[in-house]
């Protein structure tokens, strides 16, 4: 099969973390052959130095989106413009890849998903954690049971003092929100992926904006200062889940919080035969995976390690974000679904969304 030609929309942050490298290491199903950015000095760059020899750069996506030799797009912008550059790849007849969360909120979101239905084209959200080898290995075992039913959960994204600095993470116009938007939707996925359950009944949720703002509450931040003066979103958010089917999921998320545990894409899982819960963030050096049950008259505690990547070395070919870009790739040349699925991801946008609404209006929200 002729390799598929991908075109980037946004050169920034994320695009040079993750999709460009990951992207390189796909040789054999793809290349790189059109970059964008508004900072059209970005989008050169990127060309230059990840680009087939005859790709090009543009300003305006619709330019690179009017090229009907390019297969696949992956939307590497902020939030908020997630939705308008879908629906326009869409309608040109692209497959594809866009970073989380899917929206900034659940219209625009809804808009990204009736243009797929429409277009016939492969569709997915970039939430490379689900390729971890421990998240892979806790949902295999979600999979076949061994949890029993899984009825309350917590999804973790706790930072104590790691406020993004860059880009325009703490502009509200162009990210719809902070850290439950930013992070907090990494943990929300795999903890519902893993109960295998998307169908929310009621929200409640807090939102705090009370270090953000604070002359003096920068410090000892792992990025350096931030703005206080253009710190526009909120610090922390907390939500409370209610599944139709009576299991509740507890979500919480913070860039900035006086706490000494740090957790980031995290989760813990309570099930009629056992629990589960993955540890991952700041404060672990390596990501844990812990099972706990009954076994012979006594409470057990079983540590299952993975054999990650090689010390010292960055990366490789088992790394959560190739291992995307690979599946992806493979997922629109086979006709096959992507591991992530749309309808999934539109679920863990509709929770975010209602759970910035229920603290804005103080009540539930049903959805």
């Amino acid at each position: 099969m002729d390799k598929l030609k991908v075109g980037i929309i946004g050169c920034g942050g994320i695009a040079n973390q993750k999709h460009f490298k990951a992207l390189s290491q796909q040789a054999d199903n793809c290349e790189m052959v059109a970059f964008c950015d508004i900072k059209v000095e970005r989008a050169q760059e990127a060309c230059e130095k990840y680009g087939t020899e005859d790709a090009k750069f543009y300003a305006d996506y619709n330019e690179l989106l009017a090229d009907p030799t390019i297969d696949v797009v992956h939307v590497c912008t902020p939030n908020v413009s997630h939705s308008p550059i879908t629906v326009a790849a869409f309608e040109a007849g692209k497959n594809v890849l866009c970073e989380k969360p899917m929206a900034h909120n659940t219209e625009a979101a809804q808009a990204m998903m009736d243009a797929w239905k429409k277009s016939g084209k492969k569709f997915t959200i970039g939430y490379q954690n689900r390729f971890r080898e421990e998240v892979r290995s806790l949902h295999e075992s979600c999979a076949n049971g061994e949890l029993g039913e899984v009825y309350f959960a917590k999804a973790h994204a706790l930072r104590r003092k790691a406020v993004p600095t860059w880009g325009v993470f703490p502009d509200k116009s162009q990210q719809g929100g902070g850290p439950l938007i930013d992070i907090g939707t990494h943990a929300l996925d795999i903890t519902l992926w893993m109960m295998d359950n998307y169908e929310p009944e009621s929200v409640t949720g807090s939102v705090f904006h009370k270090l953000g703002s604070l002359p003096g509450a920068d410090e000892g931040n792992m990025f350096g200062p931030w703005d206080t003066d253009n710190f526009e979103v909120e610090d922390s958010a907390f939500g409370f889940i209610k599944m139709k089917n009576g299991a509740t999921v507890f979500l919480e998320s913070s860039w900035a919080l006086n706490i000494l545990e740090s957790k980031e894409a995290a989760t813990t899982l309570c099930g009629t035969k056992a629990g589960a819960q993955i540890n991952a963030g700041m404060s672990y050096k390596t990501n844990e995976l812990i099972i706990n049950r009954s076994r012979n008259g006594i409470l057990t505690q079983e540590e299952l390690s993975s054999s990650g990547n090689i010390a010292f070395f960055e990366g490789g070919s088992n790394a959560p974000e190739v291992l995307e870009a690979k599946q992806w790739l493979e997922a629109v040349q086979n006709d096959t679904d992507p591991l992530v699925k749309p309808e999934q991801a539109f679920v863990v946008t509709q929770i975010l969304d209602a759970i910035y609404k229920a603290a804005e209006q103080g009540t539930e929200v049903k959805i």
